[in-house]
């Protein structure tokens, strides 16, 4: 029996030691994504203070040019 009862703690051993390296592997599959994810949060949230926070300069310029170019073809120079 002795035999037997060593190829059984042997086996599960080998489960163990099996579910360890399935183990590791799924969390470090969880840590790389968890990874890249904080990548891209932190990402976004600079790009969102960066919209936030940066004047719209081709906005202000359209409304410029709009402005000049409504002035100098206007009608009233037509005539």
């Amino acid at each position: 029996m002795n035999k037997i009862e060593e190829m059984i703690a042997e086996s599960k051993l080998s489960e163990i030691l099996h579910k360890n390296e399935a183990e590791k592997q799924r969390n470090t599959v969880i840590w790389v994504l968890a990874i890249i994810g904080a990548v891209a949060a932190v990402a976004g949230i600079a790009y969102a203070v960066y919209r936030f926070f940066t004047p719209d300069y081709l906005e202000d310029f359209e409304d410029d040019f709009d402005d000049d170019f409504d002035d100098y073809f206007s009608e009233d120079d037509q005539v």
